[in-house]
């Protein structure tokens, strides 16, 4: 079933593999993808979209958290673009997990991205420059929320927080939700009711 809530350590779904080419950062990177993990078709708009807002130049020192990975799109594509920084690919769905290993080692990044399987932040260690998040808003709400609200605990300090979220789907809570939680935040864009929301760790 093409529908099945992707949010959960071991898919059932029957195994369904792709692999297709996309363009990222003017970068061709191949994915291979499965049944069981988030938008397997083709690189989904709201990622894109973070990707195309995200502030890669205000960055302060250190490694990069992909929180909730998916395949890897994410942390490859901004592996290719910043070869001198480290990541982290973070994600629970163990099927998922397995395509991002596979993905880095294809797209030659596989050096850089340290990949593990993990709900939320439970198996993340360390403080990072950044955190970018596109929530599994289907896991619900207490799952979106502790993704926001725990990242200050994981940022160095002038580390961004970046998600994107639709507008239907609850970006004015979670607007709100930042700017309790850092004090600050910012929209870096909206497109087809997307928002792109941006915090800073400032102390």
């Amino acid at each position: 079933m093409e529908n099945q809530h992707y949010y959960i350590e071991t898919p059932t779904t029957q195994h369904d593999e792709h692999t297709w080419h996309f363009t990222l950062f003017n970068h061709d990177l191949s994915f291979t993808t499965d049944a069981g993990v988030f938008s397997r078709q083709t690189v989904d708009f709201g990622t894109r979209t973070m990707l195309e807002n995200f502030k890669i130049k205000d960055l302060p020192d250190g490694s990069i958290l992909d929180l909730g990975a998916g395949y890897g799109p994410v942390a490859i594509s901004l592996a290719k673009q910043l070869p001198k920084r480290q990541f982290v690919a973070a994600e629970i769905n163990q099927r998922a997990v397995e395509l991002i290993k596979r993905n880095a080692q294809a797209n030659q990044v596989a050096d850089q991205i340290n990949v593990v399987q993990s709900d939320q932040y439970s198996n993340v260690d360390g403080k990072f420059a950044a955190i970018l998040t596109n929530p599994p808003v289907r896991a619900g709400k207490a799952v979106v929320s502790g993704m926001l609200a725990q990242a200050i605990d994981h940022l160095v300090l002038n580390g961004t927080l970046t998600v994107v979220l639709q507008k239907k789907q609850g970006a004015p809570s979670a607007k709100k939700l930042m700017a309790d939680t850092f004090g600050n935040v910012q929209v870096l864009a909206k497109d087809k009711g997307y928002y792109i929301l941006e915090s800073r760790r400032m102390d």
